[in-house]
Parts: structure tokens; C-alpha cells; sequence
């Protein structure tokens, strides 16, 4: 599984939870992105691992090589992604979400829209910024 394809089920994920009012799956999604981004556990690197399929990875190193030049972070950048969404989607689903509910939405439209068209402005901006 590519990160692309991860973000793509993601956002459907999202978008389904939103619009059924699912909040255990919203709160599951929100628990998971951030376990996944404490730990570096990622779901995408444990499917390629239980496949143990190498082409992926180096998709994903070319990718990375292309967008960013030397880290000033050591820290990865899929990590950071994984961190501000699940902050973003508990501040505006669970703390705010009388005022706030349209945040959620646009954020699962442009999960979505980034797992599609393999472009993800959050995670450019963070390589932008010197995560590796």
C-alpha cells in the first residue's frame, strides 16, 4: 500500500464518518493518526512489510529526493503529516465542532483530493518547512 492510496482511503473514511455522524470511527481515526504518528507505526510501511514488496519504497525515496533538498528536522515528514491532521481534525471535530464543522469536511475533501492527484500541499509545506 503507497502513502497515496493511504491518504485516498483516508479521506473516503473521513467523509463517511462526517456525513453518517459516526463519531466512534471519527475518534478510531483521530486515536489512530495520532498513534501512528507518535509511534511511527505506519499503516502503509506494515502492509508492505506483511507483502514484503521493496518497489514501493523506493517510489517513495524518489519522491522525497525530488521535493526536498537537506533536513533541518530529523524527523520524518509522513510523521509530521500524520501528527498536524490528527491535532487539526480533534481541535475542530472535538473541541469545536459547533463552530468549526466545516473544517472537518474540507479536510476530508483534501484527503481525498491529495490521495487522487498523488499531491498533498500539508505534506509539501511540512518538506518545505525541513522535515525529512
Amino acid at each position: 500500500m503507497s502513502n497515496h492510496l493511504y491518504r485516498l482511503i483516508l479521506g473516503i473514511a473521513l467523509l463517511v464518518s462526517l456525513y453518517f455522524d459516526l463519531r466512534y470511527v471519527m475518534y478510531a481515526l483521530i486515536a489512530m493518526l495520532f498513534a501512528e504518528g507518535v509511534t511511527n507505526w505506519r499503516v502503509p510501511l506494515l502492509v508492505q512489510k506483511l507483502r514484503r514488496n521493496s518497489a514501493i519504497f523506493s517510489e517513495q525515496e524518489a519522491e522525497a529526493a525530488s521535493v526536498q533538498r537537506t533536513p533541518r528536522f530529523q524527523f520524518e515528514a509522513e510523521r509530521a503529516w500524520r501528527l498536524v491532521i490528527g491535532m487539526m481534525l480533534f481541535v475542530t471535530y472535538v473541541l469545536l465542532y459547533d463552530t468549526l464543522w466545516f473544517f472537518p469536511w474540507f479536510m476530508g475533501f483534501a484527503i481525498l483530493g491529495a490521495g487522487v492527484s498523488r499531491v498533498c500541499p500539508v505534506l509539501i509545506s511540512i518538506k518545505w518547512m525541513g522535515f525529512r
